[in-house]
């Protein structure tokens, strides 16, 4: 079924589990797909398929799509009546009705974006440690990698109604690729493989195709220029929408203490056990019963979101070693503020959270910030029970 057509020469259709653009005019196409990328002039079709269910279904085509993607082109191809040599291929876990489109224009200059995206289980952040190595005989798995790279992609298609010279091609790849991480920055996304801020997952992919014409071919596409806003703004909204659509990602469910806090190793049941140990018997079963909304408090989740940023501040080196008791102390005290409303006790607090030793792993720090969310909740009902 047409679905979309942004200009003249392209049409976006879905079918099934495949959304794929067809070219009614001449395109340069740039790409990351490992059957038929890098830049082709041939392309009569790009396609992002739906090879799997995000969770738990790893069958035999999901595995020819790592293994074998020629293979894997060819038996899509056949399935939907597509010439196989002639078409470009993504694959992805992520459902084809969850996709989002996005449009920008000026001065008849116009791009539009197709993207689907899921990234729960697969988000990464450049430079995690890597799963496979490369040899001539394949992929070997370095420990302690999974058999299959965990589902999450996000997939990015990009067409532009006018010809590009091969440089500005590359360069569009940049800004869209600078624009897909500014959406996960926005969503604060944590790694799923270390204690940092996700900028994509580890099997991204995207289709860049620019239609030729006679027009003077543009020579930039970086973020000076009106062609590299426009990809910016449509990847930036496209990449939001389908995490929408696929995860129910969004800015206001990402205001949770627990969120800001997972990259560095603590889930809920864990942040929960970790404040308890704090508490009084009966404070600690009021928290149990109350803790969703006390994580999702916006003064407590902007307190720990400061702190967990602070924290990336002293691992990138910015800030230094020596500061981290003063800084932690006012910091923690705030939290602990937040959780039980009175910013009287900042001082209080903070001589009671001051970290007796520099101690800047993880484990320490999420501690710290669950012994203040607990000494702000211990004293939450303290004056209001003694005025009654």
């Amino acid at each position: 079924m047409l679905v979309e057509k942004p200009y003249d020469g392209l049409e976006i259709h879905r079918e099934d589990k495949m959304i794929y653009a067809k070219f009614t005019a001449a395109h340069w196409v740039l790409s990351t797909c490992r059957a038929a990328g890098g830049l082709r002039h041939d392309l009569k079709y790009v396609y992002n398929h739906q090879s799997c269910e995000p969770s738990g279904h790893y069958h035999k085509h999901a595995a020819r799509l790592w293994h074998d993607p020629g293979a894997y082109r060819q038996h899509i191809c056949n399935a939907y009546g597509l010439p196989a040599e002639a078409c470009a291929t993504m694959g992805t876990a992520a459902n084809m009705h969850h996709a989002a489109f996005a449009q920008e224009g000026f001065r008849g200059l116009l791009v539009a974006v197709v993207c689907t995206g899921g990234v729960e289980a697969n988000a990464g952040r450049a430079g995690d440690p890597a799963s496979v190595f490369e040899t001539p005989d394949g992929f070997e798995k370095l420990p302690p990698a999974e058999d299959v790279p965990r589902p999450g992609t996000i997939n990015t298609m990009i067409f532009i109604n006018h010809p590009l010279i091969p440089g500005a091609m590359v360069q569009a790849i940049m800004t869209a690729t600078e624009a897909k991480t500014a959406a996960l920055q926005e969503l604060a996304v944590n790694s799923r493989y270390s204690d940092g801020p996700a900028t994509g997952t580890g099997t991204d992919q995207i289709v860049l195709a620019a239609k030729q014409t006679d027009a003077k071919p543009l020579t930039g596409a970086g973020k000076h220029v009106k062609l590299g806003e426009l990809i910016g703004r449509t990847v930036l909204a496209a990449v939001k929408e389908a995490l929408a659509n696929q995860n129910r990602l969004t800015p206001a469910g990402q205001c949770s203490a627990k969120i800001h806090l997972e990259r560095f190793g603590i889930n809920r049941s864990g942040m929960i056990a970790a404040i308890c140990r704090h508490l009084s018997p009966d404070q600690a079963t009021l928290l149990r019963h109350n803790f969703t909304g006390i994580e999702r408090d916006p003064l407590t989740v902007a307190a720990v979101a400061a702190i967990a940023h602070l924290k990336d501040k002293f691992a990138w080196g910015i800030l230094p070693a020596a500061c981290w008791n003063e800084v932690m102390a006012n910091y923690a005290a705030q939290i602990a503020c937040a959780v039980c409303g009175d910013f009287n006790k900042l001082g209080d607090f903070r001589q009671t959270l001051a970290p007796a030793k520099t101690d800047i792993n993880n484990k320490a720090f999420v501690d710290l910030v669950c012994r203040a969310i607990a000494l702000g909740f211990s004293h939450k009902w303290v004056h209001f029970c003694d005025s009654i």
